[in-house]
């Protein structure tokens, strides 16, 4: 079943629901996605299976839920801290402690102790004490620096998600390589077939030499080899592709497209199987930007771009924090206590006694070595390092911008005369295989001149896939990666 351009659009949607919406609900539990009754999958079926099953993809939604209990953590160092406590002693017998004898005698000897007891059979004690942080500079900052790394989960989330679609799109474009190559190698072994057949014949009938039967045998039993290795490499491409979308090696599986079918400047022919191919490459069209036009996308797009942008703020942050470790730190304590003291039989909190305390403690940091200003230098050098890399960065995106632009640009020129050359080398086949069967020709034209059909009908399929593959590279260099985000992009 193929779907429209108004259910992709939507598929997009519900995907960008899954994976940047709401991260904590969509992957908290575990999502299972159905597979068609034929196991039959289109392009974007795979970067969906492969968005909401790769373990890249729910580690990195992992730590944006970690991200959410480090903003609770923050806020707690500014929030009140309530402890109650309430506890019973019971004396079985009232300690003694030894005092002068002249405390009771005044005539007594001095150096004379006698044995007192202090105390009751039952002590209560219970109350409520309150901690509040009025000022503390770090725990501050520590809010809005939680938010921010929260922010950073997400951006990674965002980078991940934007990698792993790529890697599906290149996944699913090997597994169409290998397969066009096992085609055409298979392609190559019937024709190779039926000229033997009909050679074979012909040389029963004593119209040609059993040299010419000999030599489609020994190119027959050459090309056996080659058809084992395409049939290899296609179980290996679909291993890959099914480890990327974390499904069952051994789940029978058949993907949905064509590479000698694709039309890289004419989609319209270029078949109903390759509707979703040409839908996910159209989603992004190929702008027509400078330098700085690009740049501009790219920092607002590229998750890693992203990333390095919020990492700078959370270190202005962290910088301040730090800053406000020179700063005073001013706490207060509440303290509401019962206590209660009874003879013989216990009588919880009767006839209980109540006080109340209040303190304010101001901390005035004076010297604590060179830690904080150590610490202080240390952050201002990895915001320094932060800049540097993003240059850096920058740098390497505007160069794979324009790389990848340029590839498309050359591949979208020559595509036209690369699908001629196939139209012809298959002309030139028939041609060839009239003339020998005329006896105008040799078997040696016919085998130079279906070398030449499989050499461009090869070389047009690794040319689509290179340009698929170029398409997937440049919309992860622009940030600009289908099922992504909702919006249009118009330039």
């Amino acid at each position: 079943m193929q779907l429209t351009k108004n259910q992709l659009k939507r598929l997009f949607v519900t995907t960008l629901i899954l994976c940047l919406g709401t991260f904590q609900e969509a992957f908290s539990q575990d999502i299972k996605v159905e597979l068609p009754e034929n196991n039959e999958l289109t392009i974007d079926q795979v970067i969906k299976l492969s968005v909401v099953n790769n373990p890249e993809v729910k580690r990195a939604i992992l730590s944006v839920e970690n991200a959410d209990e480090q903003v609770k953590l923050a806020w707690s160092e500014v929030l009140p801290d309530v402890t109650s406590s309430a506890s019973f002693t019971r004396n079985i017998e009232i300690p003694v402690n030894f005092v002068p004898a002249t405390f009771f005698d005044p005539n007594a000897d001095p150096d004379e102790l006698v044995p007192l007891q202090f105390g009751t059979d039952n002590n209560w004690q219970g109350g409520i004490t309150v901690s509040q942080n009025i000022f503390r500079g770090e725990a501050i900052v520590g809010i809005s620096s939680s938010s921010v790394f929260k922010s950073v989960q997400e951006e990674a989330l965002r980078s991940t998600i934007q990698q792993i679609i790529t890697q599906s799109r290149k996944g699913f474009h090997a597994v169409l390589i290998a397969e066009e190559q096992l085609r055409l190698q298979e392609a190559t072994i019937e024709r190779i077939e039926e000229n033997l057949e009909e050679n074979r014949s012909r040389y029963e009938a004593g119209l040609i030499e059993e040299y010419d039967v000999l030599r489609l045998e020994v190119q027959l039993a050459n090309q056996q080899p080659q058809l084992k290795d395409a049939q290899l490499s296609v179980e290996e491409a679909y291993r890959n592709l099914k480890e990327l979308m974390a499904l069952p090696l051994d789940l029978p599986l058949e993907i949905v497209g064509s590479l000698s079918e694709y039309q890289i400047n004419n989609p319209a022919e270029g078949g109903n199987e390759n509707e979703t191919i040409y839908n996910l490459v159209e989603a992004t069209p190929l702008p027509m930007l400078n330098e700085g036009e690009a740049l501009d996308v790219m920092r607002n797009k590229r998750g890693d771009l992203r990333v390095l942008e919020v990492q700078q703020s959370l270190k202005d942050r962290e910088i301040r924090a730090i800053k406000s470790r020179f700063l005073p730190t001013v706490t207060a304590d509440y303290n509401l206590q019962w206590t209660a003291a009874q003879p013989g039989t216990p009588r919880p909190f009767e006839s209980a006694v109540r006080f109340q305390t209040l303190m304010v403690n101001v901390s005035v940091p004076i010297f604590t070595g060179f830690e904080r200003m150590a610490n202080l230098n240390i952050a201002q050098i990895e915001k320094r390092d932060l800049e540097v890399q993003e240059w850096a960065a920058e740098k390497t995106a505007l160069n794979e911008y324009e790389t990848t632009l340029e590839r498309l640009r050359n591949l979208e020129e020559t595509a036209n005369a690369r699908r001629q050359a196939v139209d012809q080398a298959q002309r030139g086949y028939e041609i060839a295989v009239n003339r020998y069967e005329n006896g105008v020709g040799s078997q040696l034209e016919v085998t130079e001149a279906e070398l030449q059909v499989r050499e461009a009908e090869l070389n047009y399929a690794l040319s689509v896939a290179d340009y698929l593959n170029s398409k997937a590279d440049f919309d992860l260099a622009i940030g600009m990666v289908p099922m992504i985000d909702e919006t249009e992009y118009e330039f």
